[in-house]
């Protein structure tokens, strides 16, 4: 008898995703909150359900339930819930399909927590299609809008090439070592490499496809030409969660691969199959193209989009240490980063929602009208920039001191120079919002469930940035799943 407790909190929010539709057609869709706070109760439900789900494994090690596995979990329900929050207005809008919307969130959210479980290629693999597929359907949820149905296209068409390049180089790292097992794949390689010394063209391939395909769901440049048109265009909590939620599960990913079995690789001595000096200059030049186009943008969802791209390369800087200071470095990173943008995000779907406009511009002396909504978005804004005490700081600095351990200190020197720029466009939507008079003014009062949202993510920027240690224990413990 198969004991699914380890799986349960992936199957109770399953079910419950599927309770989220049943009741807004047997409701005859007359309410626009229902689906919405049913699938707010379903996360927090499925979040106690995590408690006891530790270091369990089901099909001989094909699902895993580590401390890493269920940190993530965390970030992918939180990210979710502040995703649902945000939606609530969006969804006041639709005539039609509102639980599908809801349902969606939560489908992508099952999958995004059985991926970061997986430790066998195929159920990662399906872990991260099970993610993306109603992530295509929610960017052009907006039916009406020709960006929208343009989001959901690029993103769709990207995304299938983009999940090829990944199954091909899986399907060749299967044929060189006879298993789909993380672990198994590790011993393989290391059986071959003592037995030969060489591994041939075949695994350099295979690596660059799967850090290929793995940095098109991250938007890693240059595999990052969908984020921008996809983020403005979708609606605005989709962009949210595509930021968070996908992008975590992106990394989830990469960390189970690459610092999971290909660690051996992640040295220049291992030249040229070296992915950790590959993902280091895949990393500078995502930071550097990232925050240099992010000045020009105009949009406001834009702009966060080529800052997330931004964000992702600095992530990037604690994967390539492939260390435990490392891992529990991104891991308290993309928690932090979570409260951040998608608290950002929130108020832009506000603001959007009650003025039609996503324009810098147009937040001219919001500081006045809305003093309560701008004070949070400077503070959101000055997390991201890595400002102290606030949680983007830390989150920072333990990625610099993991990448300086290992011996990435030029890499550390670009990123700090790159951080540089990102004060100038981060500091101009303060300057907008403080320094600017406001000819229309608007006196915005979010929704309860957005309120909520934003004090969630207010607190946790300012909270983690000044008590850190309850996260960064849990981040070390994530870490410890691995061996070094």
């Amino acid at each position: 008898m198969v004991n699914l407790t380890p799986l349960l909190p992936e199957l109770f929010l399953f079910c419950w995703a599927l309770v989220v539709l049943a009741s807004d057609l047997f409701s005859k869709r007359r309410s626009a909150s229902l689906p919405g706070y049913l699938s707010l109760a379903g996360l927090v439900i499925t979040g106690f359900l995590l408690i006891p789900a530790h270091d369990a494994y089901l099909w001989g090690g094909m699902f895993v339930s580590d401390p890493f596995a269920v940190f993530f979990k965390i970030i992918f329900l939180g990210a979710a819930f502040m995703a649902i929050g945000s939606s609530f207005g969006l969804a006041g809008r639709m005539t039609h399909h509102r639980g599908e919307y809801f349902t969606l969130i939560l489908f992508s959210t099952v999958g995004m927590m059985f991926l970061a479980s997986a430790k066998e290629l195929i159920t990662l693999y399906v872990g991260l299609e099970l993610t993306t597929i109603p992530l295509y359907v929610l960017a052009a949820y907006t039916k009406s809008s020709r960006a929208s149905t343009e989001a959901g296209l690029k993103y769709m068409i990207i995304g299938a090439v983009s999940s090829a390049v990944l199954l091909y180089g899986l399907s060749i790292i299967y044929g060189l070592t006879g298993t789909t097992f993380l672990q198994q794949i590790t011993i393989n390689l290391s059986i071959y490499w003592l037995s030969y010394g060489e591994l041939g063209p075949a695994f350099s391939i295979a690596l660059m496809a799967i850090l290929a395909g793995l940095a098109f769901k991250l938007a890693l440049v240059p595999f990052h030409m969908w984020a921008p048109d996809v983020y403005e265009g979708s609606p605005t909590p989709v962009t949210a969660f595509l930021s968070v939620g996908s992008k975590a599960a992106g990394l989830a990913a990469i960390v189970r691969i690459f610092v999971g079995a290909f660690i051996a690789f992640a040295t220049p001595v291992m030249a040229p199959r070296d992915w950790g000096s590959t993902l280091a200059v895949l990393a500078a030049i995502t930071m550097i193209v990232g925050n240099i186009v992010a000045i020009r943008q105009t949009n406001i969802k834009r702009m966060l989009a080529y800052s997330s791209i931004a964000q992702a390369g600095y992530i990037m800087v604690g994967v390539v240490a492939a260390s435990n200071l490392g891992v529990s470095a991104i891991s308290f990173y993309v928690f932090s980063y979570m409260f951040a943008n998608m608290g950002a995000f929130a108020i832009v779907a506000i603001i959007a929602e009650r003025t039609g406009s996503e324009q810098i511009a147009d937040l001219a002396g919001f500081s006045k009208s809305s003093p309560v909504l701008a004070g949070l978005m400077a503070i959101f804004i000055l997390s991201l920039a890595g400002i102290p005490p606030l949680a983007g700081f830390l989150a920072k600095y333990y990625v610099f001191a993991a990448a300086v351990q290992a011996g990435y200190t030029w890499l550390v020197v670009l990123a700090l120079l790159t951080s540089v720029i990102a004060y100038y466009y981060y500091a101009n939507v303060i300057r907008m919002m403080y320094l600017s008079a406001d000819p229309n003014p608007h006196h915005i009062v979010p929704s309860f469930p957005a309120g909520l949202v934003l004090a969630l993510a207010g607190i946790g920027v300012i909270l983690f940035g000044l008590m850190p240690e309850p996260i960064l224990k849990l981040a070390i413990a994530a870490a410890s799943s691995f061996v070094f």
